[in-house]
């Protein structure tokens, strides 16, 4: 037998798939059809989704065109593209060292080493915690007193702290009851990144509990009493079953954390930039508006904060790269 005969042949139709008008339509109008049936039996959605959009493009997408004063010497209230052209000469900060630059750089790196090693796991950590819990009561109060932080604005975070810590706080106010000596640590530059983390795990962490306890409903419960059968412990299906089936999320927060690992949180930090000096406190986002908005320095801010975000995007691409590498779909399929 020859090697064209035994070569795979295409399925045959049936006879009902041939008389079928929709197997006889080529794919390019088939798929062009089906948009059409999506679109119109999701109308509805669309038409609620058109708000969002136009809150998207309006304030997200439309701004990126001020990213032209990165190359001109900018006049504020002179229109955007009537400020004399310098090139490159804004990013000059960046390219030559300027000594405020590189402290705000580094000061930014730091703080995104300490958050990525310390925030990032908290949540992992807490829903594992929560979903330990057999009372589904109990988990439901617990959970509902983590949320609570998320919705107070960074101005009642940082005024808790003040009135938890700060030099007539409730803490120095017992050492005093007990004749003991008094601690600075909200006025300690060296206290400046555990201080800012810690707020951020208080805030953050039980809102970020929701997307991992959702992803830990969704593992099937036999593959724990498969495991169990096999005499597997509590920190073996953990580490077996509920971390490989939390793998997927995990990748894709990390990959969207990075992407956004040069912006730290500039309302929780201008907030106290005061109180902890600018040398410990200031990052790449304060530094913007304080020679941007504060010092004029229109041009330089914008450059520096174009190059933040082309660096962030670079992070995102070269990060889902190695998530395909490893075999995750990141945030984006591989095409």
């Amino acid at each position: 037998m020859n090697d064209v005969s035994v070569r795979a042949r295409p399925a045959r139709r049936t006879r009902a798939e041939a008389q079928d008008p929709a197997f006889s339509t080529p794919p390019a109008v088939r798929r062009k059809r089906t948009w059409r049936e999506r679109a119109k039996r999701d109308r509805v959605l669309l038409l609620m989704a058109i708000p969002g959009l136009v809150l998207l493009l309006a304030f997200h997408y439309v701004p990126l065109l001020g990213n032209l004063i990165a190359f001109q010497e900018y006049l504020p209230f002179v229109p955007l593209g009537h400020s004399p052209w310098v090139g490159f000469d804004n990013f000059a900060v960046i390219f030559n060292g300027d000594p405020a630059f590189l402290n705000a750089l580094r000061n930014t790196l730091e703080i995104t080493l300490v958050q990525v090693v310390l925030v990032f796991p908290a949540p992992i950590l807490m829903a594992l915690l929560l979903n330990s819990l057999l009372s589904e009561r109990l988990k439901q109060i617990v959970q509902s007193i983590l949320y609570l932080p998320h919705f107070l604005s960074w101005v009642i975070v940082v005024a808790v702290f003040q009135q938890m810590l700060g030099g007539s706080g409730l803490l120095n106010n017992a050492l005093r009851a007990g004749d003991h000596g008094t601690v600075n640590i909200l006025g300690d530059p060296h206290n400046f990144i555990a201080v800012i983390t810690s707020q951020v795990i208080w805030k953050d962490t039980g809102w970020a509990t929701i997307l991992f306890l959702a992803v830990l409903s969704q593992i099937d419960a036999s593959l724990y009493e498969a495991a169990s059968m096999d005499g597997a412990s509590r920190w073996s299906q953990i580490w077996h079953v509920t971390l490989p089936g939390m793998r997927g999320i995990i990748i894709l927060l990390l990959i969207l954390r990075l992407g956004d690992s040069l912006s730290v949180g500039f309302e929780q930090i201008i907030l106290q930039q005061g109180a902890f000096g600018r040398d410990a406190s200031e990052v790449l986002d304060t530094y913007v508006y304080n020679n941007g908005v504060l010092g004029g320095q229109w041009g330089v801010a914008a450059a520096v904060g174009l190059v933040k975000g082309i660096v962030g995007v670079l992070l995102v691409f070269g990060a889902n790269k190695v998530a395909h590498v490893f075999g995750e779909a990141g945030v984006y399929q591989k095409q």
